[in-house]
């Protein structure tokens, strides 16, 4: 498995991924889900991938020559001519398409699903920053000031923390942290996520970053991250009140006397038979 996430804010993009694709007592499997399209001063993409191995490197692999025409007379679109991020993410869909038409019927037959998600942004010029979400069939969603961020793989422990943090007018630098915190999480409650992680942070009208970087686990920095969430977690939980059920002259009460209830409480009647 895999956990990537996807940041867009008004400074600036980020991206996160690991690089976990198996996890067992005896084989674990290291590839990257990142990859990086630039061209200094016209477009800066970039692409993370979770789902099926084979089908995620085919449509990467696909996507440097695939072309889109609208109609049969139009200029062929490939994520180099693209004039919009919508065109450059069409052109993605149609890449999976091609893997999905090429290998979907022989992998049905061997019993495997065509799963693939995609995390792709970026900006190219001319536009905004734009960041999307793309699915199995080639369809996609784009990302919100309501919905600044993406997540594909493992989502569910690194959650919280962007939710409670991220906001469009969050700093760079802040939304990095945030998004390796959300990493720390899943690393910390699932085995199939695992370093090195690859990041790139991206600052607006840039077209190019010197912000990319791979993470083990002797980087000092990921390291200081990962002890000072973990204390400053538990120095929270303990400061925060033990259930007091009685209440007291200073304590905050989870439960007045007159709020006590049977609900919880089966009383079986004569009537009542037992399941």
């Amino acid at each position: 498995m895999t956990y990537c996430v996807g940041i867009k804010l008004k400074a600036g993009l980020v991206f996160l991924s690991d690089s976990r694709t198996n996890a067992g007592l005896d084989q674990i499997s290291t590839f990257r889900k990142m990859i990086v399209y630039e061209k200094p001063g016209d477009r800066f993409m970039v692409l993370l991938s979770a789902g099926n191995l084979s089908i995620s490197q085919s449509v990467r692999e696909i996507l440097q020559i695939e072309q889109l025409k609208d109609t049969p007379e139009s200029e062929p679109i490939t994520i180099w001519n693209a004039k919009s991020m919508f065109d450059a993410v069409r052109v993605l869909g149609a890449a999976i398409r091609r893997v999905h038409e090429r290998d979907a019927a022989a992998l049905k037959a061997s019993g495997v699903d065509f799963n693939v998600s995609l995390i792709f942004g970026g900006q190219i010029a001319g536009e905004g920053m734009r960041l999307f979400q793309v699915y199995s069939p080639g369809n996609f969603i784009e990302a919100t000031a309501e919905t600044p961020y993406f997540q594909i793989g493992e989502s569910k422990y690194g959650k919280p923390v962007l939710d409670r943090v991220l906001q469009p007018d969050t700093p760079l630098n802040e939304a990095a942290k945030c998004a390796l915190v959300s990493m720390d999480s899943t690393l910390k409650s699932n085995l199939s996520v695992g370093l090195p992680l690859d990041m790139v942070v991206y600052e607006a009208d840039k077209f190019e970053s010197d912000k990319v970087v791979c993470i083990d686990e002797n980087n000092p920095y990921f390291q200081m991250m990962h002890n000072t969430w973990g204390e400053k977690l538990r120095e929270v939980f303990d400061s925060i009140e033990d259930p007091m059920w009685n209440g007291g002259a200073t304590a905050t009460p989870l439960m007045q006397p007159a709020q006590r209830v049977q609900a919880l409480k089966k009383i079986q009647t004569p009537d009542e038979k037992l399941i």
